[in-house]
């Protein structure tokens, strides 16, 4: 069969004892790193020398087919550099190639970044999704994408672009939404810091260091109907204030999206013959 293996995330005691058991026992190991496996191994006191196949983004389609066949006379360890094989790690593709084979694929359960970060937020954990790795691209449309999703949300995200996509999701969400930044999760350094979005863009401008999630809190329910919305800001606007401005004030009480009451805004104003610019 094919065992996938959490592994710990920072701190190796929280090697669990049938991790210690399978890793003593393996005679082939599919690891994400085989030097960080390796290195695993010797960490944890363990005296075995088992096949290791590399099992990585760039090679894991292609290899699945082959430990699929191999898991089906042995059993296959396998394992990530942290947590959970197959959660924003390689895994997915050969697990799909197991079932479709009908080769049995069974969990050594144990740490995820993912759940440990939600756990120790503070933000709402009965409903939540889990959202990989912030696009390197096209931020600010993929959170525009996602700020009406009333659940928490978990992010994985690069430190040296931390700053920039906290002011992202700061744009999209709204500057008050409530965001905790987690850094080295069960490292000696762990770090948890909790705050609204702009607070933390501003705190984080110059990037951080190490493993980082972001969990977000979800969004608030909407209050009203949008035409309402719309209404509110184009009275705001009527009064002076900014088009834009107005759009993030009514966006904060009544949860419609900032960019919806803009353009709806906009829309109105056209239909009513208004072409200036908006301010």
């Amino acid at each position: 069969m094919i065992i996938l293996a959490a592994t710990p995330i920072g701190n190796l005691g929280d090697a669990s004892r049938r991790l210690v058991e399978a890793l003593t026992s393996a005679r082939v190991i599919a690891a994400e790193d085989t030097r960080t496996a390796s290195h695993l191994l010797r960490a944890l006191g363990i005296d075995n020398r088992p096949r290791l196949i590399a099992l990585h983004e760039h090679n894991e389609t292609a290899k699945a087919g082959e430990i699929v066949e191999l898991a089906r006379d042995e059993d296959v360890l396998v394992l990530t550099d942290a947590g959970m094989p197959a959660i924003s790690d390689p895994g997915f593709p050969l697990v799909s190639a197991a079932a479709a084979a009908g080769v049995p694929v069974t969990v050594l359960p144990g740490p995820s970044a993912v759940l440990t970060a939600l756990a120790v937020s503070g933000l709402p954990t009965d409903r939540f999704t889990f959202e990989g790795f912030v696009p390197r691209k096209s931020r600010r449309a993929h959170f525009a994408d996602l700020a009406r999703e009333p659940r928490t949300q978990v992010f994985f995200e690069s430190p040296h672009r931390l700053g920039e996509t906290l002011a992202d999701l700061a744009a999209e969400y709204g500057a008050e939404r409530r965001v905790v930044v987690c850094r080295e999760l069960t490292k000696l350094h762990e770090e948890v810091v909790r705050g609204t979005a702009a607070e933390l863009a501003a705190r984080f401008a110059a990037g951080a260091r190490g493993e980082i999630c972001i969990v977000v809190e979800g969004a608030r329910p909407r209050t009203g109907d949008l035409a309402d919305g719309i209404a509110q800001v184009l009275e705001l606007v009527a009064s002076g204030e900014r088009m834009k401005a107005a759009a993030e004030e009514v966006a904060e009480h009544t949860g419609f999206g900032k960019r919806e009451l803009y353009e709806g805004a906009l829309a109105a104003r056209r239909s009513a013959g208004d072409t200036s610019s908006p301010r």
